[in-house]
């Protein structure tokens, strides 16, 4: 069997993030046993983009070149490795794709969700799932700051480093195209949505920061402009709780978004 792509779901709150970790604690670690398991061999997979201790995924990607003794249809899949995952994590779907196809640099762009609760108590089945912001907020001032987000901009306020960053660092590296950003109510939940080509490392965490001390009266928008318009070194005042944060989709071009939640078979 050639390449597959894979679609996956995960609670990120049990995890110590998506890259394998020397201690097995990750969500590339468990799906990497899984498919050992299912196919009598390692097998490496290699994903869209890493995801941070406790951020979750409703969308994420990842291709994988099972050994030419592997016989699973392409339809058994998702159950095959589903049955070996812990119910935290869950494959959607399975789908054949070309030998030069990867799932991090083929992709077209990617879209995250920031879920910040707003009830005055939160609820026991989103701990760990939301962040619980219950006092005021000026949700429309954080609204016109997220718009100055749109486009294509030097993200370097808005961005941790790793510490494998190139030395020295190459010029644009840091500019990003965000093409979608959205803040929406849904009852007393409200909703960071944004939508590029590419994301920096806790660069979505730091822009949810910086809308929060937006909506608290703590940074307005003539400083967030200067964070954003003209880059000297200064960082973004706060990097929101991984909690909130999910991966909704990866995109590429021959290959729609798949609806979290529904196993899906494709050929």
């Amino acid at each position: 069997m050639s390449r597959i792509l894979f679609t996956c779901a995960y609670d990120g709150a049990p995890w110590q993030g998506w890259q394998s970790q020397p201690g097995g604690r990750t969500v590339q670690d468990v799906l990497e046993k899984a498919l050992e398991a299912a196919v009598h061999a390692p097998c490496r997979i290699h994903a869209a983009g890493r995801t941070d201790a406790g951020v979750h995924a409703r969308g994420q990607r990842f291709h994988a070149d099972p050994p030419g003794t592997c016989r699973i249809p392409l339809n058994r899949w998702p159950g095959a490795l589903n049955a070996r995952l812990p119910s935290s994590i869950r494959v959607l779907e399975a789908r054949s794709v070309p030998d030069g196809f990867h799932a991090r640099f083929s992709a077209t762009g990617k879209t995250y969700r920031y879920r910040m609760e707003r009830t005055p108590l939160l609820s026991p089945f989103l701990a760990g799932r939301a962040w619980h912001l219950p006092g005021e907020l000026d949700e429309a001032g954080m609204g016109r700051a997220l718009a100055l987000f749109c486009g294509m901009h030097d993200f370097r306020a808005f961005a941790a480093r790793r510490g494998n960053e190139p030395a020295p660092v190459p010029e644009g590296f840091f500019i990003r195209s965000l093409d979608r950003v959205s803040l929406e109510r849904e009852g007393g939940s409200l909703y960071v949505t944004l939508h590029g080509t590419g994301f920096l490392y806790k660069m979505v965490r730091l822009i949810v920061g910086a809308l929060y001390h937006i909506g608290r009266g703590r940074l307005d928008e003539r400083g967030l402009h200067r964070l954003l318009r003209a880059p000297s070194g200064e960082k973004s005042p706060y990097c929101a709780p991984a909690c909130g944060l999910y991966l909704e989709s990866v995109e590429y071009p021959e290959f729609p978004p798949v609806n979290p939640g529904v196993p899906r078979m494709s050929g």
